[in-house]
């Protein structure tokens, strides 16, 4: 049953849509030894990968440093296991989250907001964001339990548990009246849900006259549906062929019919993606097949070399990200 419904929710995309099938790589074992190598090579390579990449002009690197600092402080203080911080220090962000993060908030950074809902994002941005915002409260939707758990025990160790709420499930279950929210923020999430244009209906309607809604999504010049042969999430069902539904790359026509019909054109927007095809791909699939045996330390640095700004989807050789920003109208 849960299959016949992923399936006809697709039938709604374009008959046209390419569609890209991904087969996930068995992930090569790490030896105690292979770690330490990974550890070490991450210690010594990082601050010199941070500062190429800093004076390459890459997004994010002052995040990069600020997640570290927040996973040393939190380690010291014992308030999350040293696992948990060890990866915080040594792998804080990878690839587009860099563009994602930072462009985000900088737009949240000059908005005044009080009631803010963020869903599904990767925790440390929205985390952020209410930390920053110190006469806010938020709530946190993610219809992953343990996902949710990770975000609440991270905003715990912050000492913000006053100031948020989480709610385990979608959001069209969420127990909040509509126009409940000043700002709405949704990041690299949207894509992975086949029924995007009714999840966008629901967060236009939770947020209040003239509030603000940030997107993030992949993008291509031509449109694309991933499947994949493992759903790390386990949210949705996987169908008859074994493949699950695991994301949608928006092109110009696709924002236009499955988002800009709803809440209107963005009032801002910004694009970043790989110089040249296959880029990104290859990356996805070293993470996969590596593991823990990846070498994070070259993530800013990467980012410097291989990705940049873009005026246009149109203009994308390749894979990108697009953020958008919304204002609901006041009248």
């Amino acid at each position: 049953m849960k299959s016949q419904a992923r399936l006809a929710k697709l039938e709604s995309a374009p008959p046209n849509m390419r569609k890209q099938f991904i087969e996930v790589p068995l992930q090569l074992d790490a030896r105690p030894l292979d770690r330490l190598r990974t550890l070490l090579s991450a210690v010594l390579l990082s601050p010199l990968s941070l500062a190429v990449a800093s004076i390459r002009g890459a997004p994010g690197i002052g995040l990069h440093l600020r997640i570290m600092r927040t996973g040393l402080r939190l380690m010291l203080l014992g308030r999350l296991p040293w696992n948990i911080c060890a990866g915080f220090i040594l792998f804080p962000m990878d690839s587009t989250r860099y563009f994602e993060f930072d462009a985000v908030g900088k737009r949240v950074g000059s908005l005044p907001f009080k009631r803010y809902l963020d869903i599904s994002s990767p925790r440390f941005a929205p985390v952020f964001h209410l930390q920053d915002g110190p006469d806010a409260t938020a709530v946190f939707i993610n219809p992953d339990a343990s996902d949710l758990d990770q975000t609440r025990a991270l905003a715990s160790a912050l000492g913000l548990d006053a100031r948020c709420s989480f709610f385990n499930g979608v959001l069209e279950d969420l127990p909040e009246p509509a126009g409940s929210f000043d700002l709405v923020t949704c990041i690299s999430v949207l894509e992975h849900i086949p029924d995007d244009t009714k999840a966008i209906e629901s967060m236009w309607a939770a947020l209040r006259p003239g509030g603000r809604l940030l997107l993030t999504l992949p993008c291509m010049a031509v449109g694309l549906e991933q499947f994949i042969s493992h759903d790390q999430y386990g949210v949705l069902q996987p169908g008859e062929d074994g493949y699950t539904f695991w994301q949608r790359y928006y092109d110009q026509d696709l924002l236009s019919a499955r988002i800009f019909r709803k809440v209107g054109v963005p009032a801002y927007t910004a694009i970043y993606g790989e110089k040249r095809c296959g880029l990104f791909f290859r990356n996805a699939t070293m993470k996969r097949l590596l593991g823990a045996r990846y070498p994070s330390w070259r993530e800013p640095l990467m980012v410097a070399n291989e990705y940049q700004r873009y005026s246009s989807i149109g203009e994308l050789p390749g894979e990108g990200v697009v953020m958008l920003e919304f204002s609901k109208p006041t009248q």
